[in-house]
């Protein structure tokens, strides 16, 4: 990968940290300031299913934060880019799709049909 790809690839994780961040952070805001007290028990599921819903997008920002610091970490041990399951480049137009993907299309395929396989 050439320093250019590499610094632009720096440059989109940065930002999609800023962005996972923020949202994290407007999440707090949001559960924080909600009233925890409804006369109405459909009113209090519906804050609860609410809730929920919130909490698990919040988890998978923070699982994402921690891929973007992987990658991150990727870039500055020269790692960045290359498929950690047989070694290949794992080619800009996928990166570009996916910033912090750690397999190639192929690896990745092949996981993903093992785990149809195991979910069937």
């Amino acid at each position: 990968m050439t320093p250019d790809e590499l610094e632009y690839f720096r440059k989109v994780l940065i930002q999609m940290l800023e962005e996972a961040q923020n949202n994290g952070n407007s999440t707090i805001e949001d559960l924080t300031e909600s009233p925890s007290t409804f006369a109405d028990p459909a009113d209090r599921a519906t804050a609860e299913s609410d809730r929920s819903f919130t909490l698990r997008i919040r988890d998978r920002e923070r699982r994402l934060i921690h891929k973007i610091y992987e990658a991150q970490q990727s870039i500055e041990n020269g790692t960045y880019g290359i498929c950690q399951e047989c070694g290949d480049d794992i080619g800009a137009a996928r990166l570009k799709a996916r910033p912090v993907t750690t397999l190639c299309v192929a690896c990745k395929s092949r996981q993903e049909e093992g785990e149809d396989i195991k979910g069937s």
